[in-house]
């Protein structure tokens, strides 16, 4: 028997090891940024926290940076919002999503220490941008199919709309250490929707 075969054997039924490696690496992430800052978070710290091998770690998440990009998608990740007939409908969709996302333990932490971590010298760039257009896809989905329907403006700026969906929540989190509620959705769904909704 295989060596392979011998260690499905031995874990039985239930979800794939990878998965739960997975799983068991970004939480450790999430719980180590929570209660200690982004200094304590380290391959070593993770490792022995999650109970997995730095080599496994390593093979899934080749850098520091990619294990916390990882761990906040897990934790905000991108949405898929249905065709509701109104775009404020939508956003009032997006937003209560995303709060719900930020109001989880240690989050507020993690992303705080993301952004911080974006800005060091050496970082790149590239995979930062890459995960925020992620979460902040389905905003734009959402403006331009109030766009397509005509509930939005079609020369409404719809790159500075969704950052200023985004940037709302994060900010309050993050910049005024509060949590979102559901007074900025209303807010936040009664501003952009006065600023891109088509004129009668």
């Amino acid at each position: 028997m295989s060596e392979e075969r011998v260690e499905q054997v031995r874990r039985g039924p239930g979800r794939p090891r990878q998965e739960h490696l997975t799983a068991a690496v970004l939480d450790a992430v999430v719980a180590l940024v929570a209660e200690h800052g982004m200094g304590a978070l380290t391959m070593d710290a993770v490792a022995a926290r999650a109970g997995v091998s730095k080599p496994a770690m390593y093979r899934r998440w080749p850098t520091k940076q990619d294990l916390v990009i990882a761990a906040a998608e897990s934790r905000i990740g991108p949405l898929t919002v249905p065709d509701l007939g109104d775009f404020r409908a939508e956003l009032r969709t997006v937003l209560a999503a995303r709060m719900e996302a930020y109001r989880q333990p240690g989050v507020a932490r993690l992303l705080a220490g993301m952004i911080g971590a974006a800005a060091e010298a050496g970082a790149e760039p590239g995979a930062y941008r890459a995960y925020t257009a992620r979460v902040m896809n389905e905003t734009r989905h959402v403006l331009e199919r109030g766009v397509a329907r005509g509930d939005v403006r079609p020369d409404a700026d719809l790159t500075d709309a969704t950052t200023l969906v985004a940037a709302s929540l994060v900010f309050r989190m993050v910049g005024e250490q509060r949590l979102p509620d559901e007074a900025l959705v209303e807010s936040m769904v009664d501003l952009i929707g006065r600023a891109v909704a088509a004129r009668p």
